[in-house]
């Protein structure tokens, strides 16, 4: 029987992929991360995107927010928040846990939970603790939503300076000399923490600096000149984190370089130089984004130094296992070797950010940039890989 004559069903329209921006959280970082979010909300093509902006306040909550990027900035040296763009009401959002759905729901104390749709992939542009270190990938990982950056490994090895040099150790990258003063050591035996440190100075002489292991932004550092400054510098440091790292200060060029992973592997951005800061004892977070201390791109290097510090960046990016996109930040010394100092698997993203600069100069725009991070992690599978 011929179906040339039957009535056709009406072709049902291609929905977009939907795309929730996930930002805020529980971390020093929050302020940041929710101007990152209003950069990538403002460019995310609209024309090929749906998208959900889910904020995280400081107690946790996730909330439903208002597309409203022009409110996402820093103003009168002040970084917004997620408890000043939430929807009004005690109302949180409730992400899938079913692998088998990816509906996101809204449920409000006394009211009827409400299905928001379905997500096809997060961009979370957490930073820090409960975000950026493996924790709300694994809740991803769970519920098979894929999403932008690192996995779990990756993103907690990024985030934890001490693992983080101990994998690169491993494979053959030179790291600074540095000790790590765990909670425990501090509570119990002061003195013998306080000699770790002393022992490193008297090595590699002061001053030192007193970061915690897993904090980013340059958030909670103190450059230390003297012992008398020890103490200070580690109760600051651990208002961050519990776990403390101290680093000897390296003689050199601060230079970053950007890594983005393509459809055949990942490649290196031009890189960039950070210039001491005339007004900052270092390169601290108000230099970074308060007073916007600008970074040389590209780095005024020789061809040599350019393609060694490409290339490691992108042994970087392997031996950590990321994907998506790094940041790898190194020294070069004045005996001209490159001592990596750390990566960030959701570095600084917005406009004037080192990461989207370095990649504006290598040839891709922030939008585009954007669109290839959404692109790579929808073709990315969850689960082992």
């Amino acid at each position: 029987m011929s179906t040339e004559n039957l009535p056709q069903s009406p072709e049902q329209p291609t929905r977009k992929p939907r795309v929730a921006v996930v930002f805020g959280g529980r971390s020093s970082e929050h302020g940041i991360s929710t101007v990152t979010a209003g950069a990538v909300l403002r460019a995310i093509d609209r024309t090929k995107y749906e998208v959900l902006p889910i904020g995280i306040t400081r107690d946790g909550r996730w909330a439903l927010t208002a597309d409203e990027p022009e409110r996402m900035a820093i103003t009168d040296r002040r970084t917004p928040s997620v408890e000043e763009l939430a929807e009004p009401g005690d109302g949180g959002v409730v992400l899938p846990v079913d692998p088998a759905s990816r509906e996101v729901v809204y449920s409000e104390p006394g009211s009827v939970p409400k299905a928001l749709g379905e997500v096809d992939v997060v961009f979370p542009v957490l930073h820090g603790p409960y975000g950026e270190d493996g924790t709300l990938q694994g809740m991803l990982e769970l519920s098979g939503v894929p999403y932008v950056g690192s996995g779990v490994l990756a993103s907690a090895v990024g985030q934890d300076k001490e693992y983080m040099k101990r994998v690169f150790t491993s494979f053959g990258l030179k790291v600074g000399p540095y000790v790590v003063i765990r909670p425990r050591e501090w509570q119990q035996d002061p003195a013998a923490a306080r000699k770790k440190v002393v022992d490193l100075a008297a090595e590699h002489g002061w001053p030192l600096f007193v970061k915690p292991a897993r904090a980013g932004s340059s958030i909670g550092i103190t450059k230390v000149e003297d012992l008398s400054g020890l103490d200070e510098a580690i109760e600051e440091a651990q208002r961050h984190d519990p776990k403390i790292l101290v680093e000897a200060a390296l003689r050199g060029r601060e230079i970053e370089c950007g890594v983005l992973e393509f459809e055949d592997g990942p490649r290196a951005s031009v890189p960039a130089e950070i210039p001491p800061p005339e007004t900052h004892a270092y390169y601290d977070f108000e230099a970074k984004y308060i007073d916007s201390t600008p970074g040389v791109v590209p780095a005024p290097l020789t061809e040599e130094e350019t393609a060694e510090v490409r290339r490691l960046a992108v042994e970087a990016f392997e031996a950590a296992s990321c994907e998506g996109l790094v940041r790898a930040d190194f020294f070069l010394t004045e005996d001209g070797e490159f001592v990596i100092n750390e990566i960030n698997t959701m570095p600084g993203f917005t406009p004037i950010s080192m990461y989207p600069q370095m990649w504006q100069a290598t040839g891709i725009a922030y939008g585009e940039l954007v669109d290839r991070l959404i692109q790579a992690a929808l073709r990315r599978p969850t689960g082992l890989r």
